[in-house]
């Protein structure tokens, strides 16, 4: 693919935590990725770093910030968000996609 995305919950306390996901570029590379996450009901994201999101429901869709947009083949880059709510559900990462 062009890309995958692989995510890790970096810090939790109650009521919220924070999460992050690496991108790292395919064989040919990526430009302007995006990656879908779907959050579980309750959950509310509060702040989004390194990233531009987008919302439909409760999937945030997240685009690169601008200066992380294009990754050579094995590089990575990644982004961070907080979550708040009583479920510290992780949320379900989709597929890294070339936007």
């Amino acid at each position: 693919g062009a890309c995958t995305a692989k995510y890790a919950t970096t810090s939790q306390w109650n009521g919220g935590y924070n999460g992050e996901v690496t991108i790292t570029g395919g064989s040919s590379g990526v430009r302007n990725w995006k990656v879908p996450l779907t959050f579980a009901s309750g959950q509310t994201v509060t702040a989004v770093w390194n990233g531009t999101a987008s919302w439909s429901g409760n999937v945030m869709t997240v685009t690169p910030a601008g200066h992380n947009s294009t990754l050579s083949a094995g590089q990575s880059t990644s982004f961070g968000f907080t979550v708040n709510g009583s479920n510290t559900t992780a949320p379900s990462v989709g597929s890294c996609s070339a936007g």
